[in-house]
C-alpha cells in the first residue's frame, strides 16, 4: 500500500523513508492525481486540524476518496470531545497510575510521537493513547488531585511543536512506525486489501481452529489481502482496515458486537455484520421471526413474569429452557419435571426477563446447513455427545466425549427440505455467513436456530470443498470491500 505524508511544508521533513511520498496540503487537495489514487494511506501531519482548516480537509476529503487516513475525520473530533477524554481516563485508570506514580509534581505532560515517547518508562502509556485517537503527534496533559491522576487534556500538535531535542527521536520512531512488517512484508503492489481477523486465543470452543485460521490467512494473502490477527485490544485499530472477519464467538452484550459496530461505521466491509449478531444471537427475537415467517420449529414459549404461572402444562416433558444469548449449548438445559422447570426458571430469571421454552424433539444428530450470501457451502451431521442430549456436553471429564462425531455431505446427497427450510430461515436474516440447525423427525425439518458465527473447521466443515471453502468467503468480504 503506497503511504503519503501531508504535512505543510515538506522541505522541512528531513526523514527519508522509503516508499513514502512527502506533499504538501495544497497538492494533496487540489492534484487530481492524488484525488484518484486508490491503495494509499494518508498520513495528515498538517500544523492545524481545527475545524475547516486544510488539516481537517485532507483528513475529510481522504474519506470521500476512499483512502486510508490517519487521524480521521473522527479521531480528530473525538479530541475535541471532553467526554471522550474523560473516558479515557476511567479505561486507562490503572495503567495511568502505575505510570505516573513516581511523579512528586501536580501536573505531567507526555509527548507522543507515532505512539511512543522518549522515556521508555512512558512508552506504554504513549502506546495505548496513540491506539485510541491515532494521531502521528499527540500531547497529553495530566493533572493530580491529591488522590489520582487524571487526563486533562489530548491535543494533537505540529511538528514544529517538537522540541530540537526530540527530533532524532522523532526521526526514529517514524522509521519503525512507516517501516512496519505489516505495511511493507510483500512486494510493492502484491496486496490490496488490510483483511482482520478477530480470534481470541484462549476460547474453549471456537468457531475455527488454528489450521482453519491459518487457511483463512493463506486463502486472504492468495487474494491480495494483508492480513493481520487481532484481539480484543485492538478496538481502536479498526479503522487502520479495510475489512474485519470475526472469527470469535459473537454476543451483544460483548466486544465482538462492538467491533462489529465500529467496522460498520467506519465503513469496512464486515463479517459477522452487527445486524446479525443481533438478530441471531438472541433467542427470543429468532423465536419470534421464525413463527411469524411460518418456518417449522419445535413448539416454542417465551416465557416471562406475567406467563409463568402454569407454563409447566404447556409444553409437556421433558422440554428445553434456554437464555436468550446462549451459544454452543451453554445456557441451554433440559428439563424432565415440572418442579425441575420451575427451579430452572427460577435461576435464569435472574439473569434475563425472558426465557425460551421448547418443544423437545429427541434425535441422534443435528444437521447443520452453512449458508453464504443466500446459497449453500457446506451440509453436516453433528452427532450428539456421548450419553448425552446436546452436541456439546461441557461436563464431560473425558475430552474426547465433548463433542459428538460428524459427517459432511454433498449437497445432492442431502434432502431437500433440510435445505430449503435452511435457506427460507437465513433469508430472514441477511446475506451474511450463517449456520442453520436443523432436526428431522419423521421426514419433516425443524429449525432450532441460526447461527451468524458458524464453525468452519479444518478437518470438519472443509472436508467437501477444502480450500476453496475459504476462498470463498475472504472473496464474498472482498466482494463487500469493492461495492
Amino acid at each position: 500500500m503506497k503511504k503519503l505524508v501531508v504535512i505543510n511544508n515538506p522541505q522541512k521533513w528531513n526523514i527519508n523513508i522509503d516508499g513514502v511520498e512527502v506533499i504538501s496540503p495544497k497538492a494533496y487537495l487540489e492534484e487530481a492525481v492524488y484525488a484518484k489514487m486508490k491503495n494509499v494511506r494518508v498520513f495528515n501531519l498538517c500544523y492545524d486540524y481545527a475545524y475547516q482548516t486544510r488539516g481537517y480537509y485532507v483528513s475529510l476529503l481522504a474519506g470521500a476518496r476512499g483512502q486510508k487516513v490517519i487521524p480521521s475525520v473522527k479521531n480528530i473530533l473525538d479530541l475535541k470531545a471532553q467526554t471522550i477524554v474523560k473516558s479515557v481516563s476511567d479505561d486507562l485508570d490503572n495503567l495511568l497510575q502505575k505510570s505516573l506514580k513516581h511523579l512528586r509534581s501536580s501536573e505531567f505532560v507526555l509527548s507522543i510521537y507515532f505512539g511512543r515517547n522518549v522515556s521508555a518508562q512512558y512508552d506504554r502509556l504513549a502506546h495505548e493513547l496513540h491506539k485510541l485517537f491515532q494521531a502521528p503527534f499527540l500531547r497529553a496533559r495530566f493533572v493530580f488531585d491529591g488522590k489520582k491522576w487524571m487526563v486533562q487534556s489530548i491535543r494533537t500538535i505540529p511538528i514544529k511543536e517538537v522540541p530540537e531535542h526530540h527530533l532524532q527521536f522523532v526521526s526514529e520512531f517514524a522509521s519503525e512506525y512507516f517501516g512496519r512488517k505489516r505495511y511493507d512484508n510483500a512486494k510493492p503492489g502484491k496486496y490490496l486489501y488490510d483483511l482482520a481477523i478477530l480470534v481470541n486465543p484462549d476460547e474453549k470452543a471456537p468457531p475455527s481452529n488454528k489450521k482453519a485460521i491459518s487457511n483463512f490467512v493463506e486463502a486472504a494473502e492468495r487474494l491480495g489481502c494483508s492480513v493481520e490477527l487481532i484481539g480484543k485490544d485492538d478496538y481502536n485499530r479498526i479503522g487502520e482496515f479495510d475489512a474485519l472477519f470475526i472469527r470469535e464467538t459473537t454476543a451483544v452484550n460483548h466486544h465482538t458486537y462492538r467491533f462489529s459496530r465500529k467496522a460498520q461505521s467506519e465503513g469496512l466491509a464486515v463479517l459477522d455484520s452487527p445486524e446479525s449478531i443481533l438478530k441471531c444471537a438472541n433467542k427470543v427475537y429468532l423465536a419470534e421471526l421464525l413463527t411469524l415467517s411460518k418456518i417449522p420449529t419445535p413448539k416454542t414459549i417465551t416465557i416471562h413474569s406475567e406467563n409463568v404461572k402454569g407454563v409447566e402444562h404447556k409444553l409437556g416433558f421433558p422440554c428445553v429452557l434456554k437464555l436468550p444469548d446462549s451459544s454452543f449449548s451453554q445456557g441451554v438445559v433440559k428439563v424432565n419435571s415440572p418442579e425441575e422447570m420451575r427451579d430452572k426458571i427460577k435461576e435464569m430469571m435472574k439473569i434475563s426477563d425472558l426465557i425460551i421454552a421448547q418443544e423437545f424433539l429427541p434425535t441422534s444428530y443435528d444437521w447443520r446447513v452453512g449458508i453464504l450470501d443466500n446459497k449453500v457451502l457446506f451440509v453436516c451431521k453433528y452427532y450428539m455427545a456421548k450419553d448425552h442430549w446436546q452436541i456439546y456436553n461441557w461436563g464431560s471429564k473425558k475430552k474426547g466425549d465433548v463433542t459428538g462425531n460428524f459427517e459432511v455431505f454433498k449437497l445432492e446427497d442431502v434432502p431437500s427440505e433440510i435445505i430449503e427450510t435452511a435457506l427460507k430461515a437465513t433469508r430472514l436474516i441477511g446475506n451474511g455467513l450463517y449456520g442453520v440447525d436443523v432436526k428431522e423427525v419423521k421426514g419433516k425439518a425443524y429449525v432450532i436456530e441460526v447461527n451468524d458465527n458458524p464453525n468452519i473447521d479444518a478437518g470438519v466443515e472443509d472436508l467437501i470443498l477444502k480450500e476453496d471453502i475459504y476462498s470463498q468467503i475472504i472473496k464474498f468480504l472482498l466482494k463487500q470491500v469493492n461495492r
